[in-house]
């Protein structure tokens, strides 16, 4: 087997951060990048001590589940949480990021954000080139799977 590139290697570990998610519609994961270290991780799932919604149900309001986090605020959160400094960084998550969590992964510092599958919002295209964020779409990566895993 070759040896995978770093980009490859985080997003590998970026699908398996996806399998701890609790959203049932659609399972991400994120994981924060720099000097070739991982700074935190996070996955789409409730706020720390609620329900999940694999447990109670979604909480839709205007075809949007409330309940979760997306991962990569959840990714932010958890550097904050251990006083992790997250500028300068890159950001590996399996699907492209929404609006709201763009917004706050440029105003973290993060230099360079990589996503497999796109996801809803093209603006994120225009305004990272504004801001210096480099976008590296790498949706053409499929990790590999063990023979007890799934597919992502």
């Amino acid at each position: 087997m070759p040896r995978l590139s770093w980009d490859e290697y985080f997003m590998t570990i970026a699908y398996q951060v996806a399998t701890r998610a609790t959203r049932n519609r659609k399972h991400v994961g994120a994981i924060i990048v720099r000097d070739k270290a991982i700074l935190s991780t996070g996955y789409n799932g409730s706020i720390r001590g609620l329900g999940h919604c694999d447990e109670e149900g979604h909480l839709m309001k205007n075809g949007h589940c409330v309940r979760t986090v997306h991962a990569g605020a959840n990714a932010i959160a958890q550097a904050a949480c251990s006083g992790v400094r997250i500028g300068g960084s890159s950001i590996y998550v399996t699907a492209s990021l929404c609006w709201i969590c763009f917004r706050l992964i440029a105003n973290s510092g993060t230099e360079r954000i990589v996503f497999g599958v796109f996801y809803r919002d093209p603006q994120n295209y225009d305004v990272s080139q504004a801001c210096g964020i480099t976008l590296v779409d790498f949706s053409h990566f499929k990790p590999a799977m063990t023979s007890n895993e799934t597919s992502p």
